[in-house]
């Protein structure tokens, strides 16, 4: 039985535009994605959750739904009878009371379907992630968009494909003879995908393709080597044979960055972090030129987030997360080709028990609260982040006052070294969906803080922002 859901509109997408002032930005979405509240059984949980996210001006939930979420007998080596397509086959209890509460709230939804899937799903039944059957998970789109296809806003094929904890083998042979596999096997899991969506009543919702981590290893694929293989482009961008252009509406892709914060570079050229959206933009309008998607694909940062201590390897501290999470939006808001940007985590992982630090703290420590709810200082800086970058002879401050349903005007203020005496530098008007940006005179050691007060007179206050310099 259908859910008595409303009829969301669907998505228009917006390609690449002539470059305009940051300021001026007024298209762009951000995507929240808080897995452990969402996924509750605790209804208090879930639905102060999305009060949270919504009272934060965010309008966009991503939810990744895992073929065995909802799959019947997941660790079964046979297949269960009935049909695949008919979405009485499955489960759907997390995703129905999730998607029915965020409407009621006026959310829209990116959902995501991904591995791993059932035993039965896959070639050989040996594990839930290698060598899924792109038959069986075609099935599985359909029966999704028949249930879901008039409440979702925008769909995503596969999670982190070219991460192993997800698609497996990722390469096979040795040396020259080294393929990234998991690339040819997600082409073939994107397409069914794609017509299984299609045949299921996706609607005009765009489909995106990617979902790529950010960075390669021995294990992991990079992620322009990835799309390369995903798109059959040669190391020369020429498209093989045979392989025809995929129907993809954008790239999604997870550009997490290091402890170095969001100007960090790569050594590896086939990496994609945050600081280097550039070599993602510029793959992608090779794949145009050669035909294997439409040229001008748009960018989603479907997910993202900076981690904090007490993560012992790439944690910084709290202060710190606030500001490059700052930071790293206003490169994305910058960039014209990047239609969404996103925050992973409401609260932190769990930590494990026992062990070192760096097995405790071996998920991930991104969200806006520590694991055990409390706020962090990016909770009270990600209703209006405030980017302070310091440039030969000004000083750049950029934000956005995320709550606002129009033009308001924001406050900033500054306290200079050695004070604790904040002062008024200025207010600003903000565009007409709460993006500003202004310069002020470089002052060594300032800092800077944004104080908006909302139409019903709930006042927002920043934490104190340092001054970065951009590369």
């Amino acid at each position: 039985m259908r859910l008595p859901l409303l009829v969301l509109l669907a998505v228009v997408l917006v390609t690449a535009l002539p470059a305009a002032p940051a300021s001026a930005r007024s298209d762009q979405r951000m995507i929240f994605e808080a897995p452990r509240e969402l996924r509750s059984d605790d209804a208090k949980l879930r639905n102060e959750t999305l009060d949270e996210i919504r009272g934060m001006g965010v309008g966009w939930l991503r939810l990744v739904m895992y073929f065995n979420d909802v799959a019947p007998r997941r660790d079964s080596r046979s297949v269960p009878s009935g049909d695949q397509t008919d979405p009485d086959y499955y489960d759907w209890t997390i995703f129905d009371r999730v998607i029915e509460e965020a409407d009621r709230r006026g959310f829209r939804i990116l959902l995501t379907i991904s591995g791993p899937v059932p035993r039965w799903a896959t070639a050989g039944a040996r594990d839930h992630v290698t060598r899924p059957s792109p038959t069986r998970f075609g099935r599985f789109a359909e029966a999704v968009a028949k249930r879901y296809g008039r409440v979702v806003d925008a769909w995503s094929v596969w999670n982190e494909p070219n991460h192993p904890a997800f698609l497996q083998p990722q390469w096979t042979g040795r040396g020259r003879n080294r393929e990234a596999t998991s690339a040819r096997l997600y082409r073939k899991l994107f397409q069914a995908a794609e017509r299984g969506l299609r045949r299921g009543g996706s609607g005009r919702a765009p489909i995106l393709i990617g979902e790529t981590a950010p960075r390669g290893t021995g294990k992991v694929v990079h992620p322009i080597t990835f799309l390369r293989r995903t798109l059959c482009l040669d190391s020369r961008w020429r498209r093989a044979r045979g392989c025809g252009r995929l129907r993809a509406d954008g790239w999604a892709h997870h550009a997490y960055t290091t402890r170095l914060g969001p100007y960090f570079v790569p050594p590896n050229q086939n990496d994609v972090t945050i600081g280097v959206l550039s070599r993602l933009t510029s793959a992608l309008d090779r794949a145009g030129r050669a035909g294997a998607i439409r040229m001008g694909m748009p960018i989603w940062l479907t997910e993202f987030g900076i981690q904090s201590l007490p993560d012992p390897v790439i944690g910084v501290p709290e202060s710190t997360q606030a500001e490059y999470r700052a930071i790293a939006e206003r490169v994305a808001y910058r960039n014209r080709r990047v239609v969404a940007f996103s925050q992973y985590l409401m609260r932190d992982d769990f930590p494990r028990p026992g062990g070192t630090p760096h097995l405790r703290y071996g998920g991930f420590e991104s969200g806006l609260r520590h694991s055990d709810g409390r706020k962090k200082v990016a909770y009270d800086a990600f209703p209006i982040p405030l980017a302070a970058i310091e440039g030969r002879t000004k000083t750049t401050l950029w934000g956005v006052v995320r709550p606002a349903s129009g033009a308001t005007t924001v406050t900033i203020e500054y306290r200079n070294r050695g004070s604790s005496r904040w002062r008024r530098l200025k207010a600003k008007r903000t565009n007409s969906l709460g993006g500003w940006e202004t310069t002020t005179s470089k002052r060594s050691g300032r800092e800077y803080r944004v104080v908006w007060t909302a139409p019903d007179g709930r006042r927002l206050e920043g934490p104190r922002t340092r001054v970065h310099r951009a590369p």
